[in-house]
């Protein structure tokens, strides 16, 4: 086979000298694993909310069954919880900043967003173990009332999301700095990004429902 021909099947999508797939092969390639990665994540993101849904649903039925215990009114404090809002949302906001700068290659703004991100997503963590702490030295633990029961069920799985969370994070920093910025390694950035805004927003949510209509009504 000619040079000429040889470049002629390359250019119209065949394969090189040694067989190799051509570029637009393994562009399509790529472009197929990142939409199947996105939408597998996309199903994990919906299942988790889901989840969390029910357990909103289960604290709604039983916020007043308190058993003669003390209610949300007695026990929560809005300017703690108001912190720990704020640091999520900064968390939230660094962290995006993290993900333009793993898109644009610079790693003072990739590695200084990440490590905003863990600290105020670590600082929110110690406030809200500061508080699970308080209540159950107390005796308001998680067996005292069903309603009990259904906040630590609710705020605790969020906690341990977190958690996860700040895992997964550092686990990001470590493969860029050992891989680079690889089109694989981003993709792992991008679903990291999307779970950990999901978390900010089922936070919003249970500042809404459990702590301020708590301290309300």
């Amino acid at each position: 086979m000619s040079i000429a021909a040889r470049t002629t099947a390359i250019g119209l999508g065949g394969e090189g000298a040694a067989g190799a797939p051509s570029v637009p092969h393994q562009i399509s390639e790529l472009a197929e694993k990142r939409i199947i990665v996105g939408y597998g994540f996309w199903i994990f993101l919906l299942s988790d909310i889901i989840m969390f849904s029910a357990f909103f649903a289960a604290y709604a039925v039983l916020v007043n069954e308190t058993a003669g215990g003390p209610s949300g009114r007695d026990l929560f404090h809005l300017d703690i919880v108001a912190f720990e809002t704020t640091f999520l949302l900064l968390s939230s906001f660094a962290c995006g900043v993290a993900t333009i700068g793993a898109r644009a290659r610079r790693d003072t703004m990739y590695y200084g967003a990440m490590a905003v991100t863990a600290f105020f997503g670590a600082a929110f963590l110690f406030l809200e173990i500061r508080e699970f702490l308080g209540m159950i030295a107390i005796g308001a633990g998680p067996q005292r009332s069903a309603f009990l029961s259904a906040f630590f069920t609710l705020v605790g799985c969020h906690g341990v999301h977190v958690t996860l969370g700040l895992m997964w994070l550092l686990t990001m920093m470590a493969q860029v700095f050992a891989k680079g910025y690889r089109p694989d390694i981003l993709r792992r950035l991008l679903c990291f990004a999307l779970f950990w805004h999901t978390l900010d927003i089922i936070w919003v949510a249970i500042f809404t429902v459990v702590y301020l209509l708590g301290v309300v009504l």
